[in-house]
């Protein structure tokens, strides 16, 4: 379990995470949503310290994850920012191999090994395996990443905003992707995501965040009524059923 105990974050007298305490991570998929500034990628970076709370503890399956080695806390926890700053003369095994850093230290094994043709197997990109990253489309990238950190071989895995700049087919590849690692290969995975009506299609929870405080946490179909996204994005939201589907619709 993922555990946030009162954490706070702030820049300057701007406090972007308020006192949050939540748990994460206790089934197959978790989506934060909120409107622009809500403070959800700043949680996740929270957990997965990429920033430091300014209040509070984090603590993954009981390792508190400021003092526990980025080593130990590496083979629980996988971490996929939206901006990945990898160069883009590396193929797609090169960047698959970084996933078992943690286990080889850099001296790959035969079950690292293993786990790299597994994951680049299970994204479907062994046709891609020696092609460079620049010469991929955004969906067949963000397959590659997600792959790498899938060689990683943790428990939990954080995505944030894994969609941008995709687009709608590659957005519905890349969550059904998600949806059968959780199903499949039981990973526990924390998704950040702007569209609601992806995370009510692919997530079995919602948590929703406003002005840095989490206003809203249940399954899915909970989540998904007028009242409560109104209250969580601020203007008014209509719920509709659709193929027995609930899919919000929101006019400027």
């Amino acid at each position: 379990m993922i555990a946030l105990e009162n954490v706070t974050k702030r820049y300057g007298s701007q406090t972007v995470v308020d006192d949050v305490s939540i748990s994460l991570g206790e089934e197959g998929v978790t989506a934060l949503i909120g409107p622009n500034g809500a403070g959800k990628s700043t949680l996740f970076g929270l957990v997965g310290r990429l920033l430091k709370p300014d209040g509070g503890r984090v603590t993954v399956d009981g390792m508190d994850v400021a003092t526990t080695a980025s080593s130990t806390l590496a083979t629980t926890l996988a971490v996929l920012r939206q901006d990945n700053h990898v160069a883009a003369r590396l193929t797609v095994r090169d960047l698959v191999e970084f996933g078992r850093f943690p286990h080889s230290r850099g001296r790959l094994t035969v079950e690292d090994r293993d786990h790299i043709e597994r994951a680049i197997s299970y994204l479907d990109l062994d046709a891609y395996r020696g092609r460079f990253l620049d010469e991929l489309s955004g969906g067949q990238r963000q397959r590659a990443f997600i792959a790498m950190v899938l060689a990683q071989d943790t428990k939990y895995v954080l995505l944030d905003e894994p969609l941008n700049n995709l687009d709608l087919r590659h957005m519905a590849e890349i969550m059904r992707l998600i949806r059968r690692m959780a199903d499949e290969l039981g990973k526990r995975i924390v998704v950040v995501l702007h569209d609601i009506n992806v995370a009510a299609r692919y997530a079995d929870r919602i948590v929703a965040m406003r002005d840095g405080v989490v206003v809203a946490d249940a399954p899915a179909r909970e989540i998904m009524r007028p009242e409560v996204l109104g209250a969580v994005y601020d203007t008014p939201v209509d719920v509709r059923e659709i193929d027995g589907k609930p899919v919000a619709l929101y006019y400027g």
